[in-house]
């Protein structure tokens, strides 16, 4: 057992219980909105993170800001990101919905070369493709209608509603990518889920129900799973590389198509399979290409000459 194992495991059971959460969202979805379940999955975070950063001592100096503004954009773009994931979970299958989230880190590396202005060479360029190309294959089962062909309206939203929701994820990690440069983690995960909890009440007017108890209590469950989600993933990134970490988030599509499969009962088709194989493939060889280089870069650093 290495030094890191406790690390990963720590950010296995992040994947696995963020899964879970949105299982839960997915399961109050057909008479809760989704701009109600990103208020509770907001709001219900908020406890838990703060309790971990008071265990932590970071209460006094973990949420203080840098930039107010920058953490509002942030967390505007972050909520629409969950919202318009959690709407998709209504109209689609789990791990379809896991799936189409996968383009989000491959938008990343589009977004950091036209917002940040890093550099983008052909074999990044090459594997984006390639995960964007396994996106479309999932995608196009849904989209039928460019074709010609009959296709439900509701699961064409669907698909596009997570299309949309992975954009604006990628948009929120260009954001955090910037927020890192001044502001702490515990800040940027604080400030967060305290903006969507207040962006998601604009949506109150557009048709908000009274939950029964079932509902509130998969509601209150998901925020509280969220947040804890949250407080494992950051604590995986603090003690390992991203390198490392990063590709443990490709598991969730086993566990999503576990629990799709036992508890809403939901068959993944061959074509969605095929199109999670190519989108993942992508994303790990993103994964290995970057870890490669930031060694090579670190041994330059030290005045030692990278070898292969």
């Amino acid at each position: 057992m290495t030094a890191q194992t406790p690390d990963l495991t720590i950010a296995l059971c992040s994947v696995l219980l963020f899964i879970v959460m949105s299982s839960l969202i997915k399961a109050a979805a057909p008479h809760v909105p989704p701009g109600q379940a990103v208020f509770f999955r907001s709001l219900f975070a908020i406890p838990v993170i703060f309790t971990w950063l008071a265990l932590r001592g970071d209460l006094s100096t973990g949420l203080k800001v840098q930039s107010r503004l920058s953490h509002f954009w942030r967390g505007f773009v972050g909520t629409g990101a969950m919202g318009l994931g959690f709407a998709g979970l209504g109209f689609l299958p789990l791990p379809e919905v896991t799936a189409i989230g996968y383009a989000a880190p491959l938008l990343v590396v589009i977004f950091a070369a036209m917002f940040l202005g890093e550099p983008v060479g052909v074999f990044r360029l090459t594997t984006v493709g390639l995960g964007l190309a396994g996106v479309l294959v999932i995608l196009a089962p849904r989209l039928t209608f460019l074709t010609g062909e009959t296709v439900q309206t509701t699961e064409a939203v669907g698909a596009i509603l997570v299309l949309m929701g992975a954009v604006c994820a990628a948009l929120a990690q260009i954001y955090v990518r910037k927020l890192v440069q001044t502001e702490q983690t515990s800040a940027i995960v604080f400030y967060f889920s305290l903006t969507s909890t207040g962006l998601s009440l604009l949506t109150l007017p557009f048709g908000w129900v009274v939950p029964d108890e079932r509902e509130i209590a998969l509601l209150v469950a998901a925020g509280l799973l969220g947040g804890t989600g949250q407080i494992f993933l950051t604590s995986a990134y603090r003690f390992a590389g991203a390198s490392v970490v990063a590709p443990f988030d490709y598991a969730s599509i086993l566990f999503a198509l576990l629990i799709g499969y036992f508890v809403f009962s939901e068959v993944p088709t061959s074509q969605m399979l095929m199109g999670s194989t190519i989108v993942i493939a992508a994303g790990v060889l993103i994964i290995l290409r970057e870890s490669r280089l930031g060694l090579k870069r670190s041994k330059a650093r030290s005045g030692m000459t990278p070898q292969g």
